[in-house]
């Protein structure tokens, strides 16, 4: 399927004399197990990659390949989280700005504009804009949900030797079948969100 993924909100900003423009995306919210986690990267205008799209549209081993583009030629890059112990306490839309807070203040260098994935990003301190679907249209917020996707399944496989019941290596922690039948025969884990609704641990058919 052809992507509409391009640069085109990042070059016509870069017009308007922004230098550091920086894509924000995360994963992980509808996840009943581990953190949600932000990624936030600016790139290099001279070294965009045309592959960068989605991560959900991409398969497992071109993430990784792209990761490792983005983290070898963009001008800064980061990851921030949040744990389900977080998620629980404040919830999961509050968990997701604190993570995207994190990203965005441990990146090498300060971004003079924003583009958040989804939302506006009123709760950091740069101007910035939301794009509905933004991973779909800005290489910046696509590249950023493929670093965020890389980091977030690494983690899960590595959570998948402690708790190989659950198969988190093919699940990623999301209410998937053999997810919600492990919960069911041993329960819950300290790292799963105990705040989700009760609808989230039903398979729906």
């Amino acid at each position: 399927m052809h992507s509409n993924c391009n640069f085109d909100i990042e070059r016509n900003l870069l017009k308007r004399n922004y230098k550091c423009i920086c894509g924000i995306d995360e994963v992980g919210r509808g996840a009943l197990f581990g953190p949600v986690v932000a990624g936030a990267v600016i790139l290099n205008p001279k070294k965009l990659n045309d592959e960068i799209k989605d991560s959900k549209k991409l398969t497992h081993k071109k993430r990784l390949e792209l990761s490792g583009y983005i983290y070898e030629n963009a001008l800064a890059y980061s990851i921030g989280w949040c744990w389900n112990d977080e998620i629980d306490e404040f919830n999961i839309l509050e968990a997701t700005k604190k993570s995207i807070k994190m990203a965005f203040k441990r990146l090498q260098i300060l971004p003079d504009y924003i583009l958040l994935d989804g939302m506006k990003p009123d709760f950091i301190s740069i101007e910035g804009e939301g794009i509905i679907r933004g991973d779909n249209e800005s290489f910046s917020i696509a590249a950023a949900s493929i670093i965020a996707k890389v980091f977030r399944d690494q983690l899960l496989i590595s959570f998948s030797r402690f708790f190989p019941e659950y198969r988190f290596q093919k699940n990623k922690g999301y209410p998937t079948r053999d997810h919600i039948h492990a919960v069911s025969l041993n329960g819950t884990t300290e790292f799963h969100r105990k705040s989700f609704r009760k609808s989230k641990w039903q398979i729906n058919d």
